[in-house]
């Protein structure tokens, strides 16, 4: 097993890239609302998760707590916590592997504080690559964070990996999905392409779905829909496939519709999705999760460009 289920709904997140070193500079503080102290390193005792294990965990005084008075104004309400957990990756697998990293930040008696997330690319097989972590920003009446552990872990092959927030890849296109939106057992999630080269690209239709279990092979039995009526009619009304083309800046969505209702059988879920675009266009695998349950259904709208540029 490669990894667990990811959950729809999380803390407040912060994404952070890691190059190999995985190493990353703290912001300043405010220095009204944080008290002045050398930070302490403390070893974590952490089996670690899928690969991933925390290895110490670096505490200063900017951890709030409320034994603590400070002087609060409106830029100290929410400040850097300067609280770095370290933590390494290893690659059992025998391709190079791409990382997306939660590691959760606790207090004493394990209650969540924050969750934080990090990306680590390019992994190799049997490679062991070290990076850290932020815990972020926090509200001046958290409770003081004491530890930290690996909450979730995603891999994809390296080389058809999404590209991060604000990069572009060679192919000048940026494929990547959303968390979604779940009620009442209704799934409804976004693929976005965004146009971030510098020519326009063209394409209609639906976009190239194939759709991938753990280990990365495909998962049958599972019948894709073009269009969503026959899941659900709360996805609003079936449209047409139409061209669409995307300026530079511009950016096209297309809907995944589910249900994840469970009768007889065995209930199916998906990690892994392969996508393409279009006929020809570069494989990115991104990992939305479908619990399809037993309904056998996944329907996928058609692309359409988006309100606004991405």
């Amino acid at each position: 097993m490669r990894r667990p289920a990811f959950p729809l709904s999380v803390l407040a997140t912060t994404a952070l890239l890691l190059t190999a070193c995985g190493t990353e500079h703290s912001g300043a503080g405010n220095s009204e609302a944080r008290a002045a102290a050398p930070p302490s390193r403390t070893q974590v005792d952490d089996p670690g998760k899928d690969g991933v294990r925390i290895t110490s965990l670096t505490l200063t005084s900017a951890s709030p707590s409320p034994t603590h008075s400070y002087s609060v104004s409106a830029g100290s309400l929410a400040t850097d916590s300067g609280i770095v957990a370290s933590f390494e990756v290893t690659n059992a697998s025998t391709e190079p592997l791409t990382y997306s990293v939660i590691v959760t930040f606790m207090s004493s008696d394990g209650g969540a504080i924050a969750n934080s997330t990090a990306t680590v690319r390019d992994v190799g097989p049997g490679k062991t690559v070290r990076g850290t972590v932020r815990a972020g920003q926090l509200p001046l009446s958290a409770p003081r964070v004491t530890q930290a552990k690996v909450l979730e872990v995603t891999n994809v092959p390296a080389d058809e990996a999404p590209a991060d927030p604000g990069t572009c890849p060679a192919s000048g296109i940026r494929v990547s999905v959303d968390k979604g939106d779940a009620a009442m057992g209704l799934r409804i999630v976004g693929l976005h392409l965004d146009n971030c080269g510098t020519r326009n690209f063209t394409l209609e239709g639906y976009p190239l779905l194939e759709l991938l279990d753990d280990d990365f092979k495909t998962v049958h039995g599972i019948k894709i829909l073009h269009g969503s009526t026959e899941i659900t009619t709360a996805a609003g009304p079936d449209e047409q496939p139409r061209p669409v083309t995307l300026k530079p800046g511009e950016s096209a969505t297309a809907g995944l519709v589910w249900r994840n209702t469970t009768e007889s059988g065995t209930p199916v879920n998906v990690p892994h999705m392969r996508v393409r675009a279009k006929a020809g266009a570069e494989a990115v695998m991104v990992t939305p999760h479908l619990d399809l349950g037993t309904t056998g259904k996944l329907g996928v709208k058609p692309w359409a460009k988006a309100d606004s540029a991405q």
